[in-house]
């Protein structure tokens, strides 16, 4: 019998061939079909990584310069990370690159495989869209450092997110808190220093568990922190600053024991640091300053790796923990604005590279710490306004690192260590308010880098060195209230930088440095409650930046400088000294009515308990003036007839030549009964009556009985008033010389009538300017250079008043200017000479 399967078998292994082979070609299809779909995939993906690049063509970078199919496959990209299996586009790292322009995150998020977009620190702008969220696969985002506006999207769909980085990026409105439901696989979530809406501490936060970093500063976070904080033990970095958060530090808090950085400054948190807080043995970086807590910091001295510990500006009362000595990491301290007392642990700072340690506005006691410049780091020394005493280390002298040194305001004593003054990189030294004595030393010339000695209120003393002027960036000095002597350094006036010089209650003496003028950026000068004498340097006026102006209750004589009318000062002090002489008008005024007062010699016109300056003075001096200009011209006129005539008997020259045989230039004024040979015949010895600094007078009588005064002005080139001659010689020498302005000048000094001024009968002439020079171009032509300048100026004059009179000479060259609207008015001719006066 023949069984029914058997008898089917033939046909059953035809079916399974057929069967094997409609699998294999299924099969085959099924890979062109992948392989396929992977190209399409592919070329979709090139095409929008080439989006990418058009959307950021602007950018100033070559990042996008190997994205070029033709030289390199989509995956050889710069930035551009693919998934090995599937050469799709894994990552896109491009943060950091300068890129600039709207990014195309529609196009962007149609990578389906991409896991990273990192973006961060470039120039980017435009909105974040909607058409972020197609992005399902994202683990990692980072958007931060950007120049984005408006708000960022819902990100519900980002499921898949471990790291969100959207700070410091531009974004404003409300932040999608909600979508943190969805989102909680958070390992760091940045989204600080945006302006987003203000909103209480958001709760969905603390149920992100999986929490490393936390970074939500300065963005707009009100309320307390929820106790919920305590559930991210797994935090590591928690940045809440510059919020409007209040209320206590939770408790809860101190189960954060991986924490390494807390911040917390800047906001409105209240009560002590929590019981417990020592707990967070593992935190190197404390930042709660800018607050109201109260209470000690006792907790501190458990939190043994701290590196920095910043809890200024606070309400912070108790002592200083005695532990903080023996951190063997810590490397700045700022604890100032607090209420802390006792000792500052003396060894701080003395384990570590430290930088700085800001104690002050505190109420600290006892001695400086010394060894904090141990490793020769320190930077900023800061403990003013205390009460610690004892005298400053002596170590800090070598601290060359240091850029500040303020311990102001506190009991310190003692002598202030020499190399101090001259630290290389010291920006400011203020010791302010101490008991230190001793001098400033000449070290100071060493410290090029000092903007600001602020040693007022001490009782240092000796003169103040010279190479003062060596520290050329200073730009306050303040020693006042000290016990310094001697003269202010001329070489101050190198100091281009200086705009406050405060040297009030002192006992220095002599001049104030005319220097001083030269230093044109400064606009506040206190030398009050000094020695001072001299005249107020005329340099003071040209001060352009000058505001402030107190030289009172000093020594100081002379006159008031015209040149301080062009100043616009705030504060003007010149009370107390031996001032004399006319306020000038535009400092009488009611305003400055107190600023002179203690100057018994001065006058003025418009200032009460003052006397008027006398009409009669001021003609007098007008008189004077006009008195002397005449007799300048009159004695550079006849100057030139030095060696003239040599009589009427035909007596000769060195030159054997006689001098009747030269005619004469003679001007005639008036009609007159005289020759010339009358008058060169009676130049000698004989008939000298007297001298003076620019040449001789004779009488001479006439035949007629008449008496003539007659000037002799000596010639430039005529050495010293050495007469020439006999008693009966004429002294006389002449020069071929012709001036063609001469006439005019003369005339107008003929034109003169006045009481004091004698009648000029004729002049006698010179030429000896030199062709077609007048004497106003020749005197001028002599004050190119101080040496010809000096060399027309009268022996007799003493050395010390031959630059007065080298004013005066300047004073009448502007008067005689060719053009009339160049010439100084007779105002501010008195003006000038008044200020050539010499000073004794």
């Amino acid at each position: 019998m023949i069984h029914p399967l058997t008898a089917s078998r033939p046909n059953s292994i035809s079916d399974m061939w057929t069967g094997q082979f409609l699998r294999r070609i299924l099969s085959t299809l099924f890979t062109l079909l992948c392989f396929l779909s992977l190209a399409i995939s592919v070329s979709h993906e090139l095409q929008t990584l080439l989006t990418i690049k058009t959307s950021l063509k602007n950018s100033s970078t070559f990042v996008f310069d190997s994205w070029d199919i033709a030289k390199n496959p989509t995956c050889n990209f710069t930035g551009i990370t693919c998934d090995p299996t599937t050469n799709l586009v894994k990552e896109i790292e491009l943060s950091n690159q300068n890129l600039s322009g709207e990014v195309p995150f529609n196009a962007i998020c149609q990578l389906k495989s991409l896991e990273k977009l990192s973006l961060g620190f470039n120039f980017l702008s435009g909105q974040v869209t909607e058409g972020l969220n197609n992005c399902v696969n994202l683990r990692y985002l980072d958007l931060g450092n950007n120049n984005f506006v408006g708000s960022i999207p819902d990100i519900s769909f980002l499921s898949q997110l471990m790291y969100f980085y959207v700070n410091s990026s531009g974004f404003s409105g409300t932040f999608p808190w909600n979508s943190l439901d969805n989102v909680t696989n958070l390992v760091e979530f940045s989204i600080g220093d945006n302006l987003f809406n203000r909103t209480p501490f958001p709760i969905g936060v603390v149920k992100n568990t999986k929490l490393n970093v936390l970074h939500m500063s300065n963005c707009s976070i009100e309320g307390k922190i929820p106790p919920g904080i305590g559930n991210l033990t797994e935090l590591r970095n928690l940045e809440l600053s510059r919020n409007s958060i209040f209320g206590e530090i939770p408790v809860e808090i101190c189960r954060l024991s991986k924490l390494w950085q807390l911040k917390l400054s800047r906001n409105q948190l209240t009560g002590k640091f929590p019981v417990g807080f020592g707990n967070l043995t593992n935190l190197q970086l404390l930042d709660a300053s800018i607050n109201y807590l109260t209470g000690d910091i006792s907790e501190i001295r458990h939190l043994t790796k701290l590196i920095s510990l910043r809890l200024s500006m606070n309400e912070l009362t108790g002592e200083l923990p005695a532990e903080l000595g023996e951190f063997k990491q810590l490397v700045s301290v700022s604890i100032f604005g607090n209420k802390l007392t006792g000792i500052i642990p003396q060894n701080l700072g003395s384990w570590s590279e430290f930088d700085f340690i800001d104690a002050s506005e505190n109420f600290l006691t006892g001695p400086i710490p010394p060894e904090m410049c141990k490793k020769g780091t320190m930077r900023r020394l800061l403990l003013l306004q205390n009460n610690l005493s004892g005298e400053i280390p002596e170590n800090y002298a070598n601290c060359l690192t240091l850029i500040r040194l303020r311990v102001s305001e506190n009991l310190l004593s003692g002598v202030v260590p020499k190399g101090i003054w001259g630290l290389p990189n010291i920006d400011m030294i203020d010791i302010a308010m101490n008991k230190l004595v001793g001098p400033v030393t000449s070290d100071i010339k060493n410290a090029k880098s000092l903007t600001k000695l602020l040693i007022k209120d001490n009782q240092f003393s000796s003169e103040l060195p010279s190479e003062i002027s060596k520290a050329t960036n200073l730009g306050a000095i303040d020693l006042s209230g000290n016990l310094f002597s001697g003269g202010i350094p001329s070489t101050i006036g190198e100091l281009k930088q200086l705009n406050h010089l405060y040297l009030q209650i002192n006992k220095f003496s002599g001049p104030i440095p005319d220097s001083l003028g030269s230093c044109h950026s400064l606009s506040h000068i206190n030398l009050a409650y000094n020695s001072l004498t001299g005249d107020i340097p005329m340099s003071l006026g040209y001060l352009p930046s000058l505001t402030f102006l107190n030289l009172s209750n000093n020594q100081i004589s002379g006159q008031i400088p015209g040149s301080l009318s062009s100043l616009k000062l705030g504060l003007l002090d010149l009370s107390y000294n031996r001032l004399s002489g006319p306020i000038p008008k535009s400092l009488s005024i009611d305003v400055y009515n107190g600023s002179f007062a203690g100057n018994d010699g001065l006058c003025g016109q418009n200032l009460k308990n003052f006397p008027p300056c006398s009409s009669h003075s001021r003609g007098l001096l007008a008189l004077l003036l006009i008195c002397f200009l005449a007799l300048v011209i009159i004695a550079m006129l006849v100057s030139v007839a030095y060696f003239f005539y040599p009589g009427k008997k035909g007596l000769k020259d060195n030159n054997n030549m006689s001098w009747k045989e030269d005619s004469w230039d003679v001007k005639s004024f008036h009609i007159l009964n005289f020759t010339e040979d009358d008058i060169l015949d009676g130049i000698n010895r004989d008939n000298l009556i007297g001298n003076g600094g620019s040449g001789n007078v004779y009488k001479i009588s006439l035949e007629n009985g008449t008496d003539l005064a007659v000037k002799h002005i000596w010639s430039s080139d005529s050495g010293s008033k050495k007469l020439v001659g006999s008693s009966t010689t004429p002294m006389l020498s002449k020069r071929r010389v012709k001036s063609s302005e001469l006439d005019a000048e003369v005339r107008t000094l003929s034109s003169i009538r006045h009481v004091n001024v004698v009648k000029l009968y004729c002049s006698v002439t010179k030429p000896e300017f030199g062709e077609n020079k007048d004497m106003v171009s020749w005197v001028s032509c002599k004050l190119k250079n101080k040496e010809t300048a000096l060399s027309i100026v009268d022996s007799a004059i003493l050395e010390g008043y031959k630059e007065e009179a080298l004013k005066v000479l300047k004073i009448a060259i502007l008067c005689t200017a060719g053009p009339p609207m160049q010439r100084p008015t007779m105002r501010i001719v008195v003006q000038m000479l008044e200020d050539a006066i010499p000073c004794k």
